[in-house]
């Protein structure tokens, strides 16, 4: 079942697509990567995500998996190789509480945070700073989220290394303090410092071009956006 042929439908800039080729990397599966355009999307991906329109889809066995949580899911279950997820249902239950956590309080907020200007910045800024406190007293005294190696809520986590501090030189703002978040800086260096990791990055001035334009267009979008 798992020896099928695999495909990765994403974009070239996006953290949600890079869980998964993560993933599958960590697992030693060969897959194809298909670029989508997101501003014109494709046929193939309205057909494969009808839904959401959105990458990443995994497509196993010409089936197509949506939502990059649920996909790292089904990486795990498929392929037993390099475990990302706990053994354990509570344990399993905390993971997929904290990259639940991670994805509304912190990267949602950042996002916001980058987009916006005043007020509305810095309420995002104080609920993203709030977030990583917590998530820095997850990290302390381990080498990964997963323990001595790389699992699933390190791949979840994984974008606060490499895209945090890109919205937050295009924000012009700072959200994740080395001093006052030790145990996160070390778990940073820890993750990039991995082959999987520091080979399937893109390239860093291509995001600031990317994320620079993307916060022109949306500046005026997010506009009360706490108030809501």
């Amino acid at each position: 079942m798992g020896s099928e042929e695999v495909k990765v439908v994403s974009f070239w800039v996006s953290p949600f697509g890079k869980r998964v080729e993560w993933a599958l990397k960590l697992k030693g599966i060969e897959y194809e990567y298909i670029e989508e355009d997101i501003f014109n999307k494709s046929n193939l991906l309205l057909q494969l995500n009808p839904v959401y329109k959105k990458v990443p889809v995994l497509v196993h066995a010409h089936k197509p998996i949506a939502e990059s949580f649920i996909i790292l899911q089904y990486i795990d279950e498929i392929w037993k190789q390099y475990p990302l997820l706990p053994q354990h249902p509570y344990q399993r239950a905390l993971v997929h509480f904290w990259a639940d956590f991670g994805e509304r309080k912190l990267l949602d907020t950042s996002w916001v945070a980058m987009c916006s200007s005043g007020d509305d910045k810095e309420e995002a800024l104080k609920v993203a700073r709030e977030a990583m406190e917590k998530i820095e007293e997850e990290i302390k005294g381990k080498k990964f989220f997963g323990g001595d190696n790389i699992g699933y809520l390190d791949l979840a986590l994984g974008w606060i290394s490499y895209w945090l501090p890109v919205f937050e030189e295009v924000g012009s703002m700072q959200i994740m303090d080395p001093l006052k978040f030790p145990a996160t800086t070390a778990w940073i260096t820890n993750f990039l410092s991995h082959p999987v990791i520091k080979d399937n990055l893109p390239p860093r001035d291509n995001m600031l071009v990317y994320f620079h334009s993307r916060r022109k267009a949306l500046s005026s979008s997010f506009q009360g956006w706490f108030k809501v």
